[in-house]
């Protein structure tokens, strides 16, 4: 179930052959022909004539076959739910999850899967009602294609030798496609893509870790044997399988692959199959190498309520030394034109957080000053290797499009972009771990607030730091970092951030999956793990880790000195113990 507005739906299908699949939603019918890509097989069903705010159960055929809901399944019948325009917003959200098994072992190695435990509550198979969210939002890392698990190893050893390069990393469509069912084949994971509209980003891990990181790691990657194949059979994945639910029937009717697709089905005749396989391998290729060609990004409106605002951080990045840029200016432009008030909520969803931690802020803005030669051509060599090292890679790595997207939120929150919003609020994973900061004014002549400024993280889904690293990670992050980073970018003249900000929530470490509620007073936020009870793996039950209640009206004026606070250094002692 991916793209859902008030009175249509599409509904995502992989099969096994070629065919007609057709689906049925109380009175209404809706049929479509299958797409191939290299042997695989695709339909994008569009079911419109539905009712707002209705739930209605349905069930897909192909070639008249019925083959969803299986017989004899456990789950409640998938539903159709369109939105309602005066009904509360609720979605869920998070990032990175690994593809393991869900006994013993599976949770041993990286712990309870919170979208499994999610599903199972919905399903109200491990506790009572829950009102269901109305979308949920993947921020990034849906697929690891380069850190494989033993069932990848398996069909890669089918295929190649993973003696040779790639080894155990992915190495073009086919494994791609292997790997999305491995993701997404789980019955619980199954049924809740089935009956939950979503909406997808994608993230390093995607195609391979700190993708797009500088100038220095591109060149190595088209250096090597493998990467032509990766970076093309990856977007191409992407496209099918992420990319093409996430738009509205009217968006998708601009892409020019889909375009191909409408227009051989409005012609074909019964059995004949459209192969995209050519032209969407050329589509990957041009993507990549001109990533102007082509937009990742979107955005959702929820009629006054929110609008969500989804950015691509991957793709479009410039990584010329002498003009480093997270968004390309044609990309700038278009969230500039996006970045507008007039609602209540607005949601930036962009899978590397946009707010990190103070001090790490800071240090990522020193790395990649030294990287770029502040401190000369050998001290730029050794910032290139503890950039790729340590991951300085997010938004602040990025100091010219931190500033320009921290501009264009000053003026929303400051009603020059019509009027401020209740929130700005940006929606981030990637940093397997979770937490809430707050922004306020550096300068107290500035313009005040109208809009409380958030960053909320939710990662991991399933993918776990090491209890080892954990403690490491907080105290780097949130301690340390602090007048370390402020030192070392003055030292390089990084210049202060219009904005400073600090920690409301956080930071913990549980595998979870975020909501986030629109409520009368302004935003409900509460992050939500499963837990194994009575030795039930298989069946776990799902508990609030954290929960947040935001007094939208109360925007912070007082500015605020970075410093460990006496309650995170209490956190940091939990987590040393």
């Amino acid at each position: 179930m991916r793209y859902v507005d008030e009175d249509s739906a599409t509904i995502w299908v992989e099969t096994a052959a070629a065919g007609e699949v057709v689906v049925r939603a109380g009175g209404v019918t809706a049929t479509a022909r299958t797409f191939g890509v290299h042997g695989h097989h695709y339909a994008l069903v569009e079911v419109t004539g539905l009712e707002r705010g209705s739930r209605v159960e349905y069930t897909v055929e192909i070639d008249g076959v019925v083959v969803w809901p299986e017989p004899a399944s456990p789950f409640p019948a998938p539903v159709i739910a369109t939105l309602e325009a005066d009904k509360p917003l609720r979605l869920a959200y998070g990032s990175c999850r690994t593809s393991v098994g869900h006994d013993k072992a599976g949770n041993d190695l990286h712990g309870v899967d919170a979208l499994r435990s999610y599903a199972l509550r919905m399903a109200g198979i491990t506790g009572g009602d829950m009102r269901w969210p109305d979308l949920v939002v993947f921020l990034g890392d849906q697929v690891y294609a380069d850190e494989t698990t033993e069932a990848m190893h398996e069909f890669i050893s089918s295929r190649r030798s993973i003696d040779e390069a790639p080894w155990t990393e992915l190495a073009d469509y086919e494994e791609y496609a292997h790997l999305y069912y491995l993701a997404w084949s789980d019955p619980a994971n199954r049924w809740l893509l089935s009956t939950l509209p979503s909406a997808m980003i994608f993230d390093d891990h995607d195609i391979r870790d700190d993708w797009n990181t500088s100038w220095d790691w591109r060149r190595a990657m088209e250096a090597t044997s493998w990467w032509q194949g990766r970076i093309v059979g990856g977007l191409a994945s992407y496209w099918v399988y992420q990319h093409l639910g996430n738009l509205s029937a009217a968006e998708r009717a601009l892409d020019p692959l889909w375009r191909r697709i409408s227009a051989h089905a409005a012609y074909a005749e019964p059995g004949d199959e459209i192969d995209l396989s050519a032209e969407i391998d050329a589509f990957a290729d041009r993507a990549n190498t001109e990533p102007t060609s082509y937009r990742w990004s979107y955005v959702r409106d929820f009629g006054t309520q929110a609008r969500l605002v989804v950015v691509d951080t991957r793709a479009g990045r410039v990584l010329e030394p002498s003009h480093r840029a997270m968004l390309d200016e044609d990309e700038l432009s278009w969230l500039s034109d996006q970045l507008r008030g007039d609602v209540q909520h607005l949601l930036i969803g962009t899978s590397l957080p946009f707010l990190l931690a103070p001090g790490l802020h800071y240090v990522e803005a020193f790395g990649e000053a030294l990287a770029g030669g502040a401190w000369g051509r050998r001290p730029a060599e050794v910032g290139e290797t503890i950039r790729q090292g340590v991951d300085l890679e997010h938004w602040a790595a990025f100091q010219a499009s931190f500033r320009a997207v921290v501009d264009m939120v000053l003026e929303v929150a400051t009603g020059r972009r019509g009027e401020a919003p209740r929130t700005v609020t940006f929606l981030s994973g990637d940093v397997h771990h979770s937490f809430v900061s707050e922004a306020r004014l550096r300068d107290p002549d500035a313009p005040p607030l109208r809009s409380r400024i958030l960053q909320a993280v939710c990662s991991p889904i399933r993918n776990p730091l090491p209890r080892r690293m954990r403690f490491a990670t907080a105290v780097l992050s949130y301690g340390v970092a602090g007048p370390i980073g402020h030192v070392v970018a003055r030292s390089a003249k990084v210049p202060d951030a219009p904005l400073q900000w600090s920690l409301l929530k956080g930071p913990w470490f549980d595998n979870n999956l975020a909501s986030l509620e629109v409520t009368d007073k302004g935003l409900r936020m509460w992050w939500a793990r499963g837990t194994v009870v009575g030795g039930e793996h298989e069946a776990p039950v799902l508990e609030t880790v954290s929960e947040l209640d935001l007094d939208a009206d109360d925007v912070p004026t007082i500015r605020t000195r970075h410093r460990i606070a006496p309650r995170f250094r209490s956190r940091l002692a939990g987590l040393r113990s």
